[in-house]
């Protein structure tokens, strides 16, 4: 398997390629992690929740990373991470254009407010926010099979018998040897 470090734009074609990803946050020291949906655009991931422990905990501690994967098999993955800083896009003018953009990221989704604002088991009014990670870092790697160590690898067909030790220790189980009385 070779792993190699993906360039800043392979990490941003992944973020483009994926709206689904692992959001991290701190308070007291205590690491949270949840699963969140996003859009990409130019230096920021756009998302939408509703008041809850993420939002609380990132209004506490802005300081949060997300990462992304794509895994094939445990030979064949990529992995990026996002670190940034979150901004809730209040209805201030200042975030005018900022929530005009998220809109325009999410409506092309269809359910986009899933599964912020969907349905809970409590009947409390959710309160919606609207936020973005301003990216400060992107760093990701990917894993491919080596076609060259795969090929030297597969053992001969010989090879694929049990060895002669094995037997020894699996025989207790299989009972005595055929002809045996």
């Amino acid at each position: 398997m070779q792993i190699r470090e993906l360039t800043t734009d392979e990490c941003r074609a992944m973020l483009r390629a994926t709206n689904l990803g692992r959001l991290a946050c701190v308070r007291y020291n205590r690491p949270y992690i949840v699963p969140v949906y996003f859009d990409f655009y130019v230096d920021a991931l756009y998302s939408f929740a509703t008041v809850g422990k993420k939002i609380q905990w990132m209004r506490t501690n802005p300081r949060v990373c997300v990462e992304i994967d794509e895994i094939v098999d445990r030979f064949n993955w990529t992995t990026v991470v996002v670190t940034g800083r979150y901004e809730e896009l209040t209805k201030s003018p200042a975030h005018q254009a900022a929530r005009k953009r998220a809109y325009l990221l999410f409506e092309k989704r269809p359910d986009w407010w899933y599964p912020a604002a969907g349905k809970t088991r409590r009947s409390e009014i959710r309160t919606p926010v609207i936020y973005r990670i301003q990216i400060e870092g992107l760093s990701g790697r990917r894993a491919v099979r080596d076609p060259d160590k795969l090929a030297r690898a597969r053992p001969a067909p010989a090879a694929t018998k049990a060895p002669h030790w094995w037997s020894q220790v699996l025989r207790p189980l299989q009972g005595p040897p055929s002809g045996f009385k």
